[in-house]
């Protein structure tokens, strides 16, 4: 019996991980890392933190799970595809990877409250996880790929649940980390076919404007999968408190990550390192204490780390050496004064309040 909280991820890019990357999450931590020795062509080649055996082993039997693929301008600095219609290829192969994990028994598609039931009771059990399919949620990290609306409800009809409109820089929907403006009209239509799909709005990389705008648009659930705290970092990609507090009067959930620059400020690509900066799982704790406190309670607040979502242990805490070690801020919290059932509700208990609601 595993003693570890269960515990929920609010953002994986494992598909992203499996068909850019092109990692076997299967096989063992160290043979993944082994089998990128040498390579250059990613600066978290080596350094990689998540497999299916390390979210076994860390009790993370469910996750938000993504696909990604941007839609970039030719000469853009941003990485992606130079049409919507590749982009959405991108997706559809990524989809066909989860769908080949589903059939090799890793992996299980969470579409419906009876799924989500059903696979949570399976892993609170209290038998061995090691041979249990983890439960994922497919979310959809910046719409560029929607050729047009029409393609939101075949994604919808494909499992997708949640879509965050933008990622980094200018998107065709909403402009996001980095950018500004509010969304454009094909955003506010993206966002009228989700409120009649009952999907999830994720406001993670909407820049202030087009924030604001959503929020005072969308009437239907919304989370936020991956942000941090503006009071640590004073960067855009974080959210100020007034933000933070907006997301609490919708019932939202906030999932920390751990991209080290977004947890140290003034955080410099290639050159600063975690342990240079002190960037460790106490400033994991931080962010999670910070939103309890503007909520006065800790219902609002869980984990989204974005481990391997384009770095790996050379931008992430010092004290994680796997994503299994997320566990580690447990510990911290209980030596903060955070009870059993505020670890427990940290750890899983306001996703799964969140996702049984809004699926």
């Amino acid at each position: 019996m595993n003693e570890q909280p269960f515990l929920i991820d609010g953002h994986l890019d494992l598909s992203m991980n499996a068909m850019e990357w092109n990692r076997d999450l299967r096989v063992s931590i160290s043979e993944l890392n082994a089998r990128e020795e040498g390579m250059r062509d990613k600066p978290d080649r080596g350094l990689a933190t998540v497999t299916f055996g390390e979210l076994r082993r860390g009790n993370i039997g469910l996750v938000v799970a993504t696909q990604i693929a941007r839609y970039v301008k030719p000469g853009s600095t941003l990485p992606g595809w130079l049409s919507p219609e590749q982009a959405w290829a991108q997706t559809q192969g990524q989809l066909a990877w989860y769908q080949a994990m589903e059939a090799d028994g890793q992996l299980r598609m969470i579409r419906n409250r009876v799924d989500l039931d059903q696979h949570v009771a399976q892993w609170t059990d209290g038998t061995d996880n090691n041979d249990k399919p983890i439960g994922f949620i497919l979310s959809l990290e910046g719409a560029d790929s929607m050729v047009n609306i029409s393609y939101v409800e075949k994604a919808y009809n494909d499992g997708l649940r949640a879509i965050g409109p933008a990622h980094y820089g200018p998107g065709r929907y909403a402009n996001g980390t980095d950018a500004r403006g509010k969304l454009n009209a094909d955003g506010v239509a993206l966002l009228a076919e989700m409120d009649r799909l009952q999907m999830i709005l994720d406001a993670t990389h909407l820049n202030d404007d087009a924030f604001w705008d959503a929020l005072g648009r969308y009437k239907g659930p919304v989370w936020a999968s991956h942000n941090n705290c503006r009071t640590f970092v004073d960067h855009n990609r974080q959210f100020s408190d007034d933000m933070i507090r907006a997301l609490l009067e919708r019932d939202a959930v906030i999932g920390v990550a751990l991209d080290a620059w977004m947890m140290v400020p003034n955080w410099v690509r290639g050159t600063s390192t975690p342990l240079g900066t002190q960037c460790n799982m106490e400033i994991m704790a931080n962010n999670i204490d910070h939103i309890c406190q503007l909520a006065g309670n800790t219902a609002h607040v869980a984990v989204g780390s974005d481990l391997d979502g384009a770095f790996g242990r050379e931008q992430c805490p010092y004290d994680l050496e796997t994503i299994a070690d997320i566990q580690k801020v447990f510990p911290i919290l209980r030596s903060r004064g955070y009870s059993e059932n505020d670890i427990a509700q940290i750890a899983h208990g306001n996703w799964l309040r969140f996702m049984r609601k809004a699926l």
